[in-house]
């Protein structure tokens, strides 16, 4: 079965995001096996509950090089093993077939994480992104892959959060990923596990 919903909603208590829980945020793997490894090494490192993919998952793309150990069957393996804790939205590089070969919905358009006070929403950033934010309400966080390179940027009714790019960082940023802990997002290295960039918490 092809799933094909376009939006996943994830309610949460008004206080925070799942109290006691951490997320661990994750965006353009584009079917690296070496640095998908890595990731998984880096979800067991955390100690994370769950893992939130912000698309282009399996396929390089026309317009990246290939990444290293482009291995799509590799990478498949490696996250069904993971399905059950995994969120993931749709990439501009993902398609209808990687759905049929993942054991976890690929192809919502965006997820909604309500927070009572405000709302993550968690898409790729080729659809709705920083220039095109959904209507949205004040102190809302957009969380985005995309661009392959780390961000923060508060705008007037939302701030703009991106983990960066797990196999291809542009613009001398690390392979890395994010972190979700009691409110705070923590930007970390994928080759060593340490924090870089200065975290950002969540205003109740």
């Amino acid at each position: 079965t092809i799933i094909t919903q376009t939006k996943i909603f994830y309610k949460q208590k008004k206080s925070a995001i799942i109290p006691h829980m951490k997320w661990l945020i994750a965006s353009d793997i584009h079917g690296s096996a070496y640095y998908c490894e890595k990731l998984i090494h880096a979800f067991e490192y955390e100690k994370a509950d769950k893992l939130l993919l912000l698309g282009d998952v399996l396929y390089h793309g026309p317009r990246n090089d290939l990444p290293k150990e482009y291995n799509p069957k590799k990478v498949i393996e490696l996250l069904n093993g993971l399905s059950q804790k995994i969120l993931c939205v749709r990439g501009n590089c993902d398609s209808e077939v990687d759905q049929m070969v993942l054991n976890f919905p690929l192809m919502a358009e965006y997820i909604a994480l309500d927070l009572g006070n405000s709302t993550i929403f968690a898409t790729h950033g080729h659809i709705f992104s920083e220039q095109k934010m959904l209507p949205c309400a004040q102190n809302s966080i957009l969380l985005c892959g995309h661009t392959h390179i780390p961000a923060c940027t508060k705008h007037e009714n939302f701030t703009y959060l991106n983990p960066g790019s797990v196999s291809l960082p542009k613009e001398n940023s690390p392979h890395s990923y994010m972190t979700l802990c009691e409110n705070t997002f923590v930007w970390k290295k994928l080759d060593d596990n340490s924090e870089f960039g200065s975290p950002y918490k969540i205003i109740q």
